[in-house]
């Protein structure tokens, strides 16, 4: 299916008639959690069924298989080895397996960026108080699109206590797809490690795990995988997990065992279950062409209003350089009084997102929207511009 184009429409409708989206309004926020397709929440339902009615003859019977082969399915979608991947309930999650299990001494310095998630800048400064870590944070300009540039900015801000490089993979503010690979090449340079945080990255772009050249990477599968909500995964090369301790109490498991750092309890397998189904229509959507398809979305709106007087669109110009998520801003109109408006006149459902000091609304569309959501938004920004 990848020599699909984005914008053939009959092709696309065939995709959307296979999603249920609200028709009270238009839902261009998926960047928090994307829909699963109709036939994901179907397998879901029955998996959940099946659960429900054999309780604890499926756990104890079942169960790990089940288990198994979603994470071989899963271990080639990304690349890796089945033993490198611990499946989770979101990246968050899996940050806090990695982050807090890394084996960082007193006076460790750990490198993260203003733009990284504010959940990943939380875990970072708790540790740093609970064990006397350094945080350093670079900053990296909305509008920098030279890599040359940005990976400068990088090497000159790590210093000789640098122990890991957190690098996110696409910004969640502004959609940037950063240079990951490169950064994390930086790393192993300086003898550091790279934590990649790929949460929206994994299904929205097409790539495998070793493309990156981080040795650990944390991902959702809820989101452009298409998974229900509640899903996550961590990777981590064989050879480096015995250098990560257990968040949560288990010693059963060797110490190069990733499933000596999952034992959270009993866990929903519904939603795990139906990780295969989402790989299956994403395999059948095919990855360059849903990629394609998503960025075309996102240049639908901004074409439209990037260069209008008074609106600021803070994702890059280069399409190399984005996919869905956008962010943008009107000279003189707070971002939250925008996307209230946007709601309420225009049932255009959209968040707003902190970037340094200024606050945007971050505009996310999914497979499900057609161009037509996007030229309505656009419409309302331009109604909304300032006059010159």
């Amino acid at each position: 299916m990848n020599d699909i184009l984005p914008d053939d429409e009959s092709y696309w409708s065939t995709i959307r008639a296979q999603y249920s989206p609200s028709r009270d309004f238009i839902n261009l926020e998926n960047g928090y959690f994307g829909m699963p397709a109709d036939p994901v929440r179907a397998a879901l339902r029955r998996y959940q069924d099946e659960v429900d009615r054999d309780t604890s003859l499926f756990l104890r019977t079942r169960w790990a298989a089940r288990l198994a082969r979603v994470k071989a399915l899963l271990a080639e979608f990304t690349g890796v080895a089945p033993d490198e991947l611990l499946i989770t309930r979101s990246a968050v999650e899996s940050l806090n397996i990695l982050l807090q299990g890394y084996p960082f001494k007193s006076g460790d310095a750990i490198l993260i960026a203003r733009h990284d998630y504010d959940s990943s800048h939380d875990i970072v400064r708790m540790m740093a108080e609970r064990q006397g870590l350094r945080v350093e944070q670079v900053d990296v300009p909305y509008d920098l699109e030279d890599e040359d540039a940005i990976v400068a900015l990088y090497a000159d801000a790590i210093t000789p206590r640098t122990r890991v490089l957190l690098l996110t993979h696409v910004v969640h503010r502004t959609g940037r797809i950063m240079p990951v690979a490169r950064l994390a090449a930086l790393a192993r340079e300086k003898g550091i490690d790279a934590i990649v945080d790929g949460a929206h990255a994994l299904a929205q772009l097409e790539f495998t795990i070793p493309q990156l050249g981080a040795p650990f990477a944390a991902f959702n599968l809820h989101k452009w995988v298409g998974a229900p909500l509640g899903t996550g995964l961590v990777y981590i090369a064989r050879e480096r997990i015995a250098d990560i301790a257990p968040l949560y109490g288990d010693v059963s498991f060797a110490r190069d065992d990733i499933d000596k750092l999952g034992h959270v309890g009993v866990v929903p397998p519904a939603p795990i279950m139906a990780v295969e189904d989402a790989l299956a229509f994403h395999a059948e959507v095919g990855g360059k062409a849903k990629e394609a398809r998503l960025r075309w979305l996102a240049r639908r709106w901004m074409d439209q209003v990037r260069d209008v007087p008074g609106v600021r669109v803070y994702t890059p110009r280069d399409p190399r350089l984005h996919c869905a998520l956008g962010a943008f801003s009107i000279d003189g109109k707070p971002a939250a009084d925008v996307a209230r408006r946007l709601m309420d006149e225009h049932r255009i459902f959209t968040v707003v997102r902190r970037f340094g000091d200024v606050d945007v609304v971050r505009v996310t569309p999914h497979l499900y929207n057609g161009p037509e959501d996007l030229d309505a938004l656009a419409a309302a920004i331009r109604q909304w511009a300032p006059p010159r």
